[in-house]
C-alpha cells in the first residue's frame, strides 16, 4: 500500500483511490486520519456510520404522507429524482448536499433527452426533411421556454451556450473587445466565482485596462456595498457581480448596484447561477445589460447554459466565434453575419442539452418559482440555526437573521474542510470541499477552504439532521484522534 499525500488546503477533494493494487491518498486528507477512521468505523459499525439509515427512514415516512405544501415539497419531489433513490457505502441513503455544484435531474428532463435522441435527433436548421424540422421546433421551442422562465422581452435575448462561464467568456471577447480600451475600468468583487474575474483579467491585460475588486464586509457577510459604489467611476465601462454568492449565500442589492452602474453609463453583468435555480428572476426588472446561467444547476443537462441580453445591446457585438450558423452571406470578398442570438451561436448547437434545459424550465415553472424560493428560505433558516449548534463550528455569511441562500459555507474546528467532507461522505452525506472557485474570496477570509453544504427544491429538513449528525461524529472521532 503507497500512501500519497498533498499539502492541507489544496482545492482537490480528498479520497482514498485504488489504482492498480495500489491506495493513495489525495487532497489533503489526513492519512493516519483516515486510516484510523476506517479501523474504527469497522469496530463501531451503524454507531459511527449509521446516521444514513436512520435519517433515509425518516425521509421516507414523511415522503409516504404525501403532502405538498412548501414545508414538505422536498420530500414531495424526491421520487422524480432518480439518482436520489440510490444507495451508497454499504446500503447508506444518499444525502445530497452539493446542488450549488450541480443539480440533480428529474425524470422529465431525462425523459426529454433521451426522447430527442430516440425519435428527433438531427442537425437544426438545416434539413427539410421530418427529424431535422422537429428538431429545429425543439430547439427553438427552448429558446422559448428559456425567455418565458427569465421573462426576456424577446426570444431573440437568449444564447444558447456551454454554461455560464462560456456566457461571461462571450462577453468579454465580443462587447468587451469592442468597448474596454486602455485606463478603462471593470469593477467586481473579491466575492466572485472565478469565472466572473478571470475572463475580465484577462480582457484588461489585452486592452491595457484595468480591474477594481470590491471588498467582502465582514459584518453583512457579503461584498461590502459602499466600497464597491465607491470604485465606480467615470472610467467604468463594466460592472459585473454575482446575484447570490456560492459560498457565502449573500443576496446582492442588485437595484442598488445597478443604479450606482449607470449614474456613469457604465454597463452590467449578473453571475445569476445561484439565483435562477432558486427564485423568480425577472432580467427585465433586474435593469442589467446581461445575465448568464447554467442549465445544469437549474435541473437541466450539464454543457448548455444561457446568456441573456438586452437585444440592441446584442445587436451591436460582433461575432464570439466564426462558422456555420452565424452566417448571413458567405462570399470569396467577405461575410456578413446572422442577426442575434444566431451570430453567437456557431456551429451545431448542444441540441439535446437544449431540450433538456427546456424540460427543466418547464418542471420549475410547473412547481412555481415562488413556492421554491418559500421551500428554500425554510430551509436555510433551519441549516444555519442546526450548523449554529456545533461547537467550533465558523460560519460565513450574513449573520442570523438575514437573508441568505439555502447553502452554507463552514469550517470546523479541528478538523479540515477536505478530512470533513470525506469522513461525511462515509456516511451517504455529499458535501463539497475546497475554495469552491473562490480563492479570491477565501484569502480574504483568512482560510485556505471551507466545506459548503447547498440544498435545493428536493432537500429536507432530515436531509440537515443528517448532515449535523455526521458532523457532530466526525468531530468526535478527531477529537479521540487528536
Amino acid at each position: 500500500v503507497a500512501l500519497l499525500g498533498r499539502p492541507r488546503g489544496a482545492g482537490r477533494q480528498p479520497a482514498l483511490r485504488g489504482h492498480s493494487r495500489r491506495l493513495r491518498c489525495t487532497g489533503g486528507a489526513r492519512v493516519m486520519a483516515m486510516i484510523l477512521y476506517l479501523v474504527v468505523a469497522a469496530a463501531r459499525g451503524p454507531s459511527v456510520l449509521g446516521a444514513g439509515r436512520r435519517v433515509g427512514a425518516r425521509m421516507a415516512a414523511t415522503a409516504a404522507r404525501g403532502s405538498v405544501s412548501t414545508a414538505h415539497l422536498g420530500a414531495a419531489l424526491r421520487s422524480q429524482f432518480p439518482a436520489l433513490r440510490q444507495t451508497v457505502y454499504d446500503g447508506k441513503p444518499l444525502v445530497y448536499l452539493d446542488s450549488a455544484a450541480t443539480s440533480q435531474k428529474p425524470q422529465v428532463v431525462i425523459d426529454a433527452v433521451t426522447n430527442y435522441y430516440e425519435h428527433d435527433n438531427a442537425n437544426v436548421h438545416r434539413g427539410a426533411h421530418a427529424l431535422s424540422i422537429r428538431a429545429t421546433n425543439a430547439y427553438e421551442a427552448a429558446r422559448d421556454k428559456v425567455a418565458a422562465f427569465v421573462n426576456a422581452a424577446s426570444r431573440r435575448e437568449i444564447v444558447f451556450t456551454r454554461g455560464a462561464t462560456e456566457a461571461i467568456n462571450l462577453v468579454a471577447a465580443t462587447w468587451g473587445v469592442q468597448n474596454v480600451g486602455a485606463g478603462d475600468e471593470i469593477v467586481i468583487s473579491e466575492v466572485e466565482h472565478h469565472a466572473n474575474i478571470v475572463p475580465w483579467q484577462l480582457l484588461a491585460q489585452r486592452a491595457g485596462a484595468v480591474v477594481r475588486y470590491a471588498r467582502v464586509d465582514g459584518a453583512t457577510g457579503g461584498i461590502d456595498v459602499a466600497h464597491f459604489k465607491s470604485l465606480i467611476n467615470p472610467r467604468t465601462k463594466m460592472v459585473a457581480f454575482p446575484h447570490v454568492s456560492n459560498v457565502l449565500g449573500w443576496i446582492a442589492p442588485v437595484a442598488e448596484l445597478v443604479a450606482a452602474a449607470r449614474t456613469v453609463g457604465a454597463h452590467v453583468l449578473i453571475d445569476a447561477c445561484q439565483s435562477v435555480p432558486h427564485m423568480p428572476v425577472d432580467v427585465q426588472a433586474l435593469g442589467a445589460d446581461f445575465v448568464v446561467a447554467s442549465g445544469h444547476k437549474m435541473c437541466g443537462p450539464t454543457g448548455i447554459g444561457f446568456l441573456w441580453g438586452r437585444l440592441d445591446v446584442l445587436e451591436g457585438m460582433p461575432p464570439y466565434q466564426s462558422g456555420g450558423e452565424m452566417i448571413d452571406q458567405v462570399s470569396i470578398h467577405g461575410t456578413t453575419f446572422a442577426e442575434p442570438p444566431g451570430r453567437f451561436e456557431a456551429g451545431t448547437p448542444a441540441i439535446a442539452q437544449a431540450v433538456g434545459l427546456g424540460a427543466a424550465c418547464d418542471f420549475l415553472t410547473s412547481l412555481g418559482m415562488e413556492s421554491v424560493e418559500a421551500h428554500e428560505h425554510e430551509l436555510a433558516i433551519y441549516l444555519t440555526e442546526r450548523l449554529a449548534t456545533v461547537e467550533g463550528l465558523t460560519l460565513y455569511g450574513p449573520p442570523a437573521g438575514s437573508p441568505r441562500a439555502a447553502l452554507a459555507a463552514f469550517s470546523l474546528q479541528g478538523v479540515h474542510a477536505n478530512d470533513l467532507a470525506t469522513f461525511v461522505d462515509q456516511d451517504g452525506v455529499a458535501i463539497r470541499a475546497g475554495h469552491h472557485c473562490t480563492q479570491p474570496l477565501h484569502t480574504a477570509l483568512g482560510i485556505g477552504a471551507s466545506a459548503r453544504a447547498s440544498l435545493y427544491l428536493y432537500s429536507t429538513r432530515e436531509d440537515v439532521d443528517a448532515l449535523i449528525e455526521s458532523i457532530r461524529s466526525t468531530q468526535e472521532l478527531f477529537k479521540q484522534l487528536s
